[in-house]
């Protein structure tokens, strides 16, 4: 089997040259048309190393593999804080963007398309084997998208529940955000007018910002609320924090930076709840 699965992304690229081929000797193709299809061989080639390179690590559990084995163990002043995500994390790194809290010992692990599925099965290697003080967990929009297929909103406050009890079992406080609300204002790499509600309803933004909130009272952890200082009257993200409509720019990180901060300096005043040892001893 494994052998099969190795070989897909190259029987697949073959299919497609020998396609061309058939195409090149059929009657009425025209050296235009067999051109235009050329052209769009790379990008094929392309996709079908991203789709062999998720078939083989789904959580993409190599990507920081080697900065992780890397990493010493935080000094006892050492108010370390990882940042798991998906692209608008992953991102934030970006010169472009003003840099990632410059002097902090903050650990960008963002992964760009990345599901709460996907996050929960990296987050001890990407996390807790950090030793982190704090990790700020910035999650769902991708869900809601379906980017791994479709998600129940039951599934994503599962997953996002499990990662929270991974980390009060490690000892380390945890701090959820809401999703950033997305707009119909953007525009895609092209120019096109790109509409991201349609594949992340607003309402069901709230709903799952609606759970998050509870779920960090309800269990003594601190909510950051990204959403409110980034929406405009209309419920959508201010037009001038991103240019997608989903993604924020360098203005839409200058917002987010100091309320991440905020809510991290909330989160190391908290006590460690650690959980209970459940003895066997009857």
């Amino acid at each position: 089997m494994q052998k099969v699965l190795k070989s897909m992304p190259s029987l697949a690229f073959a299919l497609g040259v020998t396609t061309l081929i058939a195409k090149a000797q059929a009657p009425g193709t025209t050296p235009t048309t067999l051109a235009a299809e050329c052209a769009e061989m790379p990008a094929i080639a392309a996709k079908l190393e991203r789709a062999d390179k998720i078939l083989h690590d789904w959580p993409n559990l190599a990507r920081y593999a080697e900065a992780n084995a890397k990493m010493t163990p935080p000094t006892k002043s050492e108010q370390r804080v990882v940042f798991m995500g998906d692209s608008i994390t992953d991102m934030w790194v970006n010169p472009e963007y003003g840099g990632f809290f410059p002097g902090k010992a903050y650990i960008d692990r963002g992964i760009s398309g990345q599901t709460t599925p996907q996050m929960l099965i990296r987050f001890r290697p990407d996390v807790t084997a950090l030793e982190p003080r704090v990790v700020l967990i910035l999650a769902g929009t991708n869900d809601l998208a379906g980017n791994t297929g479709p998600m129940t909103p039951g599934q994503i406050e599962d997953n996002l529940a499990s990662m929270a009890e991974l980390a009060r079992a490690h000892g380390i406080r945890t701090v959820l955000a809401s999703v950033l609300p997305v707009s119909d204002y953007g525009h895609d790499r092209q120019g096109q007018p790109i509409d991201m509600r349609i594949n992340r309803p607003p309402e069901k933004i709230l709903e799952l910002n609606a759970w998050i909130k509870k779920y960090a009272a309800d269990y003594g952890l601190v909510y950051l609320d990204y959403f409110s200082a980034m929406v405009d009257p209309g419920g959508q993200l201010k037009r001038d924090l991103s240019e997608d409509g989903l993604h924020p720019n360098a203005k839409g990180y200058a917002v987010m930076s100091p309320l991440a901060e905020q809510a991290i300096r909330a989160a190391l005043k908290k006590k460690v709840m650690r959980p209970r040892v459940i003895s066997n001893v009857p």
